[in-house]
């Protein structure tokens, strides 16, 4: 009775320092939030996966998936500390952001080539984009606005030579004429119009005006490099391994997007998916591993808008873009 006491009390202290332990680790948990620049969709599968099968976790991060929207600004959010990290938008977002004095740091590029273009109907009239001038243009304020300008900017346009407008959500009000040019992604929007059957339209290619950009910014603040570098690190790695995963795995990834959004059609989430794996795929996504940042790039873009008077200034590229945590994950977690 004495020796089953014993042995009862022993599987006791065993569980208990086993609870202890994870209770522990779950406390050791960084609580940190990541913000996207649009709703849950396959653009952000990488994310969803990290989340899903553990890899924010193992790697010492309790991560919350805040979703985006059109009026909601990540750069801002990030670079005040309202969330810790972010999905924001490329290349020009973070030269503007830079220019305004907001202390955000780009430590990734998802997409290595230019996702967006701009459509028309070929009975608009509208031939090149120097015919947007004196036109409705509508655009998403999620950082791609800052594509509109530079495309202008290299056609001779200012922002002031048309009425750019807000663009929603929804593709409807393109299809109702409301406006003459919207914006489209090749991986959504653009997939969406052919489903319904619009094929009556002009494309306008941001890089056919000289302008390639990265997209899809993985950024964090100034803060947290300085304070917490090794949760930027995590962060990082963390991510990139999710998107490894994601297109190595398309079909569960897919299913964890599904689980991730509401009313989302899984053939519409397949072909983005797919899409997605192509721009973030391309040259150094390829050559060098998933979420490379082309500093040549970089700075090619800004002397672009410094010289057509987008932006008003250079700013410290060094202290904009931060490619050290990136050279520090492992090739096996960024390369497929």
């Amino acid at each position: 009775m004495a020796l089953a006491f014993v042995r009862t009390l022993t599987g006791a202290a065993v569980a208990l320092a086993f609870g202890l332990a994870a209770s522990s680790a779950a406390s050791a948990a960084e609580k940190v939030s990541i913000r996207l620049k649009w709703v849950a969709q396959a653009q952000f599968a990488g994310i969803y996966v990290a989340k899903a099968k553990g890899f924010y976790a193992d790697a010492g991060l309790d991560a919350t998936i805040n979703p985006g929207g059109p009026n909601i600004n990540v750069e801002t959010l990030v670079a005040s500390g309202a969330d810790t990290f972010g999905i924001a938008s490329g290349t020009e977002g973070m030269l503007y952001s830079r220019e305004k004095g907001l202390p955000l740091v780009c430590v990734g590029m998802s997409q290595q080539m230019t996702p967006f273009a701009f459509v028309t109907y070929d009975s608009s009239g509208i031939k090149s984009v120097k015919d947007f001038k004196g036109k409705k243009v509508a655009v998403w304020f999620t950082g791609v606005q800052y594509t509109l300008y530079s495309v202008m900017a290299h056609e001779g346009l200012s922002q002031k030579d048309a009425q750019i407008i807000a663009q929603p959500f929804s593709m409807q009000p393109f299809i109702d004429k409301q406006y003459d040019v919207a914006t489209v992604t090749l991986y959504n929007e653009l997939n969406t119009l052919k489903e319904q059957g619009i094929n009556n339209i002009r494309l306008f290619m941001p890089d056919d005006s000289g302008v390639t950009t990265q997209q899809d910014a993985l950024v964090t603040s100034e803060k947290m490099i300085k304070e917490k570098p090794e949760q930027v690190q995590a962060f990082v790695t963390a991510t990139l391994k999710g998107w490894k995963y994601a297109f190595e795995h398309k079909s569960e990834a897919v299913d964890i997007v599904m689980a991730a959004g509401a009313g989302l059609e899984r053939k519409h989430q397949e072909l983005m998916l797919d899409e997605i794996q192509r721009v973030m795929t391309a040259k150094l996504g390829g050559s060098e591993g998933l979420g490379a940042i082309d500093m040549k790039a970089v700075s090619d873009v800004q002397d672009s808008l410094v010289k057509f008077e987008a932006l008003k200034k250079p700013v410290d590229l060094k202290a904009a873009f931060d490619s050290s945590f990136w050279a520090k994950v492992p090739a096996a977690d960024k390369k497929l």
